[in-house]
């Protein structure tokens, strides 16, 4: 594809978070361009395609004359988790390149099914992990890999938020729940911080008497160990107080991250190391639209995506390991999948804020 062009993007689905995120920052982007909306609510469809100049307005079940049409370049997949698969598979037949909302899929055997579909048909499969391209975590990196706080030997983490009644994540359905929506930024954290693979999980999952978590659980706290007895623990919850952070322990001092997983706030480090104590604070950056952006120059230039759809199915293999860990109340060893591409500062990019978006039929997530 010639740089002339602009990347000819389609978001599937709808929801609060494509809107209140996906929308505007693609919006912002020169060389992408919003080209197609689907969606299975027509109003929101004509409406937000008024707002976005969108022309091309599709349904779930128009979705494959979509793909076939040569309208558009990419999709973002924002879907619930287990619809990624089947709506990346067929975006793969028709030469679509993919950029896939975290978690992957509800199971590694989808996992694997998406990246060989992708890989048969030779387009990008990219798994939209924002924190990837932010600069306080990739500092955190930095800091963690280049010996400020001596060697990394301890990850504590805790995301946490209320979530409304009657949310999709609340629902019965496969790849659902604390552990995938929230966990899952907890265990890349650890990966990326340790910049290595867990070889042992164990879990614990809660319930609870609030209607609210009628099939799904409220909690989940996972511990993993890592090789060189490191070790990485973490709790995830839909009914607590709103929290993200996590904090790494080295040999010779620790950093923090307040708000380290949140995309609407300032992200706040405080670091204990060989050169002293100190703190910072990263100002609020529109990070989906940096994603977008690095996602368009993986297509424009044919590289390989990091995080590819390999970093998505890392997750997913701990994520289904803590369930099996939790629900027999046993270890579960774990071979670790190799991976050598990992997020370094030289990712970093950076995007102004967007303005407060269009809503048409939501409402955020969290109470």
């Amino acid at each position: 594809m010639a740089r002339a062009s602009k990347l000819r993007m389609a978001v599937i689905g709808q929801g609060y978070f494509a809107q209140a995120a996906i929308l505007p920052a693609i919006e912002q982007l020169e060389d992408v361009v919003l080209t197609a909306l689907v969606s299975g609510s027509r109003h929101k469809l004509d409406e937000l395609g008024e707002h976005y100049n969108v022309k091309t307005l599709a349904t779930y079940e128009e979705l494959d004359t979509l793909f076939a049409s040569g309208k558009v370049d990419a999709v973002y997949i924002a879907v619930p988790n287990d619809l990624h698969a089947q709506t990346c598979i067929l975006a793969a037949r028709h030469g679509v390149h993919v950029l896939c909302e975290k978690p992957m899929a509800p199971t590694d055997s989808e996992c694997l099914a998406m990246i060989k579909a992708c890989e048969q048909k030779r387009v990008k499969l990219m798994i939209a992990y924002r924190l990837h391209f932010e600069a306080a975590n990739l500092v955190a990196i930095e800091l963690a890999r280049g010996g400020e706080i001596g060697e990394p030997r301890i990850f504590n983490s805790t995301f946490a938020q209320q979530v409304r009644e009657g949310n999709v994540r609340l629902q019965s359905r496969s790849g659902e729940g604390p552990l995938y929506d929230l966990g899952i930024y907890c265990i890349n954290a650890a990966r990326y911080l340790f910049r290595a693979e867990p070889i042992e999980i164990t879990a614990m999952r809660f319930a609870s008497n609030d209607a609210r978590f009628r099939a799904a659980d409220e909690a989940s706290a996972v511990t993993m160990r890592f090789g060189d007895d490191r070790v990485a623990q973490f709790t995830c919850s839909f009914g607590a107080h709103e929290r993200s952070h996590y904090e790494v322990i080295g040999t010779k001092g620790m950093l923090s991250l307040t708000n380290a997983y949140d995309y609407t706030k300032k992200q706040c480090m405080y670091v204990e190391g060989i050169n002293g104590t100190r703190s910072r604070t990263f100002e609020e950056r529109d990070q989906i639209a940096a994603e977008v952006e690095y996602f368009a120059r993986c297509i424009y230039d044919d590289l390989e995506p990091e995080p590819s759809g390999w970093e998505g199915l890392a997750d997913v293999r701990i994520i289904q390991a803590a369930q099996v860990a939790a629900r027999f109340g046993r270890s579960v060893q774990l071979e670790p999948l190799a991976r050598r591409a990992r997020p370094d500062l030289g990712q970093a990019i950076s995007v102004a804020p967007h303005a407060p978006p269009t809503l048409v039929d939501v409402i955020a997530t969290t109470r």
